[in-house]
């Protein structure tokens, strides 16, 4: 079972800052042990302030870039210049230092005409990087996934309700969104429960109530999709801001 530790910061800024320091502790660490510290990046706006500090704070100058590869927990179904592409996210933020090497970032090539074409594609690219010895449980053993939550419950891109949430062979889908009548390509639970870290990153007030729901105690334990997301042999650390924690117990 996962070792669940939970972490509360003033303010989105806060919490953006001390992810930052963690994500460099821990690549020190595996390039140390494992010579790679092998990264899943997430979207959205706390994400963005991380990869912005990563980018240009000269407290971060020291991450072992060279021996990190990354990829994408999920994505739209858009190519990498359109607004909406998580990619094009990370590429104007944590990408503008020119310190990442350009064969050390694995996007998922979300321009291909058919959006199951695109999942297979990108499950392809992973069980092609990550051989025999860096799998757990026959699935990509990442040493840190970047994870959100949206105020319904989901993370990356697998949503109440949606078929992606039983996917047991499956490392990528494409997964189809009823709320915005379109499809994401995102990890499967498989995935995001090999790694060694997950960090979910939530913050402000509109993620309140449902950080209330999900960290209740007694409270089933598969009613939200961010729920399922149990690493089985790794550490699931929440990191949440003031706000979005408003209503957690302060004993927690």
């Amino acid at each position: 079972m996962s070792n669940e530790t939970r972490h509360i910061y003033a303010d989105a800024d806060a919490l953006a800052k001390a992810a930052a320091v963690e994500l460099l502790r821990l690549a020190q660490r595996a390039v140390t042990e494992r010579g790679i510290f092998i990264l899943s990046l997430a979207g959205g706006s706390t994400p963005r302030k991380l990869y912005t500090l990563l980018a240009t704070d000269p407290a971060f100058r020291e991450f072992p870039w060279k021996e990190t590869h990354l990829f994408f927990g999920d994505e739209r179904q858009v190519p990498p210049s359109h607004i909406d592409s998580n990619y094009l996210m990370v590429a104007s933020t944590l990408l503008t230092s020119g310190r990442v090497p350009t064969a050390n970032v694995h996007r998922v090539r979300a321009e291909l005409p058919d959006p199951n074409m695109t999942a297979a594609d990108y499950d392809v690219e992973l069980r092609t990087f990550f051989n025999p010895t860096l799998r757990f449980n026959d699935c990509p053993r990442f040493d840190v996934i970047l994870l959100g939550m949206g105020p319904d419950g989901h993370t990356a891109s697998l949503f109440p309700d949606s078929k992606a949430l039983d996917e047991k062979d499956r490392w990528v889908v494409a997964n189809w969104v009823e709320k915005f009548k379109s499809f994401r390509i995102t990890f499967t639970f498989p995935v995001l429960n090999a790694a060694r870290t997950v960090m979910l990153l939530v913050a402000g007030a509109d993620k309140t109530d449902m950080i209330h729901n999900v960290l209740a105690p007694n409270h089933p334990l598969t009613t939200y999709p961010v729920q399922r997301v149990q690493p089985l042999d790794g550490i699931k650390m929440w990191m949440l801001d003031r706000a979005a924690a408003a209503q957690v117990n302060k004993s927690f």
